[in-house]
C-alpha cells in the first residue's frame, strides 16, 4: 500500500479519487462484506426477526365479535409479514388507575409474537386506527427472556429449588 491507499487500515485495495488520487471515502471495502455475505446487514440482508409483546387496551363496552376481529386482524398481519404469532393472553376487563378517553375500564389483551421491524410498525399503524382499540403498547423483549415465561408454567421461577432435593442439614 502507498501513503494514499484506503482510508481503512488493512484493506487490501488502493481506491482514489479518478482526478486527485486521494482516496474515496464513499466507497466500502469489498473485504468487510465477508464471505457469502451480499448485502448489508449482521445476516447479509435477510430480515431480523425479533420476539414482541403487544398489549391491547380494548373499549370495555366493544362487543366480544369486534374485539376478536380486532386480535384476528392483527394475526393475519403478522402472518402476512412473514412473522410468527405466539400466545394469546386475554386479561379481561379492569379498572384503570386513572380515566383515559373518559373512560374508567377496558379489556385487556397481551398477544406474544416475533415479526420484523416493517411488520411491527404496520401493526402499530393498525392499532392506532383501529376505533376499538383506547391504547395499545409495543414492547420489544430481550433475546434470552422471550418464550420464558410459558414455559416454567405459573408460579414457577428457574431459580426455585424442587421439592424432592434435599436441604443441607444445618452444621452443629
Amino acid at each position: 500500500m502507498t501513503g494514499r491507499g484506503h482510508p481503512q487500515a488493512g484493506c487490501p485495495e488502493e481506491i482514489g479519487h479518478p482526478q486527485t488520487g486521494w482516496p474515496d471515502k464513499t466507497k466500502p471495502c469489498s473485504a468487510e462484506a465477508g464471505p457469502g455475505r451480499s448485502a448489508p446487514g449482521p445476516e447479509g440482508g435477510e430480515p431480523l426477526m425479533r420476539p414482541y409483546e403487544v398489549m391491547v387496551i380494548f373499549d370495555a363496552g366493544a362487543e366480544p365479535p369486534a374485539i376478536q376481529a380486532v386480535v384476528d386482524r392483527v394475526l393475519e398481519a403478522v402472518r402476512a409479514a412473514g412473522g410468527n404469532p405466539g400466545a394469546i393472553d386475554r386479561w379481561g376487563r379492569r379498572s384503570f388507575a386513572y380515566e383515559v378517553n373518559h373512560k374508567r375500564e377496558g379489556y385487556y389483551v397481551l398477544i406474544e409474537l416475533t415479526a420484523g421491524v416493517q411488520a411491527v410498525a404496520d401493526l402499530d399503524r393498525m392499532l392506532s386506527l383501529a376505533d376499538e382499540v383506547i391504547r395499545h403498547k409495543m414492547i420489544r423483549l430481550p433475546e434470552g427472556v422471550a418464550g420464558r415465561r410459558r414455559s416454567g408454567g405459573k408460579g414457577a421461577s428457574p431459580a426455585a429449588p424442587s421439592p424432592a432435593a434435599p436441604s443441607p442439614a444445618p452444621a452443629s
